[in-house]
């Protein structure tokens, strides 16, 4: 769904209803199927005299920012921002969630990351938030992940002209309805949990030593311990062009998902994630033992970290 669609969806629910169609609601109970109710591919109501049950989805988030235990100042940077629009036995919601880790060993990591984050959330919400939720919504032009590019390629050029040298990764998801949209430029990154709290990566890290490990030429092992492991090709305020890795999905209906930069994943193993996010904690006990962990196993580098749970 592009976000002309979706627009003009929810302009249709505030359409006036004419006479005649109010008229012959009194005697037929079972209401025409709306056109947000078509687009969201949520259940129409029934028809008969029982009111529509609705299972409203619950989104709790945790997050969480750490300087560490061997660095003097904070290069990372997030942004969370959760709502639900919900209307005629429908419900629309709506989040946003950005993780940006400064560059060390860059002049002014910590400028680039601020500035990464300002900009591409400024960008997203006029041109997705602010339509979507106006009295008289006007469509645009752009789908959600064209919105992404432009916010990215705006990040880049501010981070250019204003950090002197700083660079950072920026590591987001867009939730609009039952759509995920991805952006993702540098070593952040985003994992899925399921219903059992296992993990799997939705991205890919824009890492040399990653990429040697794809070419086969490094073991993973031995990408764990390599002296540029840390070396990104790809990363805001360091170069022109570059491309952002975009994915659009199904939005999940359970589970959860995990953003966090590599002050968590590249110092906590996988599978203690797993314990933490297994054990049943609300999503901010949750955050928090995530980046005790990181703190525990040395604290080497910043840490942050957000934690999404859906439920109904």
């Amino acid at each position: 769904m592009n976000i002309s669609d979706l627009l003009q969806s929810i302009k249709n629910l505030f359409q006036p209803v004419p006479e005649k169609q109010a008229e012959s609601r009194t005697s037929d109970p079972a209401p025409p199927q709306t056109a947000v109710t078509a687009e969201l591919e949520l259940d129409p109501a029934a028809a008969d005299d029982t009111p529509p049950s609705h299972a409203q989805l619950h989104i709790n988030v945790g997050y969480g920012l750490s300087t560490g235990k061997q660095r003097n100042h904070n290069e990372d940077a997030y942004f969370t921002l959760t709502t639900t629009f919900t209307y005629n036995e429908n419900e629309l919601p709506v989040g946003l969630y950005i993780i940006a880790d400064g560059m060390g060993g860059h002049r002014n990591g910590e400028i680039a990351s601020e500035l990464a984050i300002r900009t591409v959330a400024e960008y997203v919400l006029k041109e997705i938030y602010s339509p979507l939720m106006s009295r008289d919504p006007k469509p645009s032009e752009y789908s959600f992940q064209e919105v992404f590019q432009l916010a990215i390629e705006e990040a880049n050029h501010e981070i250019i002209q204003n950090s002197y040298g700083g660079g950072t990764t920026l590591t987001a998801v867009l939730i609009v309805g039952d759509q995920m949209t991805i952006a993702h430029v540098g070593d952040s990154r985003i994992y899925q949990i399921d219903e059992e709290g296992t993990l799997e990566a939705l991205t890919r890290d824009h890492s040399l030593v990653k990429r040697l490990q794809e070419l086969g030429q490094i073991t993973s092992d031995e990408a764990a311990v390599h002296p540029q492991r840390n070396v990104l090709y790809r990363a805001l305020g360091q170069g022109e062009p570059f491309e952002p890795e975009l994915i659009s999905s199904p939005r999940p209906s359970s589970g959860g998902l995990l953003v966090c930069s590599d002050g968590l994943w590249s110092i906590v193993p996988q599978k203690t994630l797993t314990e933490i996010i297994q054990a049943g904690l609300s999503t901010q006990q949750t955050c928090d033992r995530l980046i005790d962990a990181a703190n525990l196993a040395g604290g080497p580098d910043n840490i942050s970290a957000i934690y999404i749970e859906f439920s109904n």
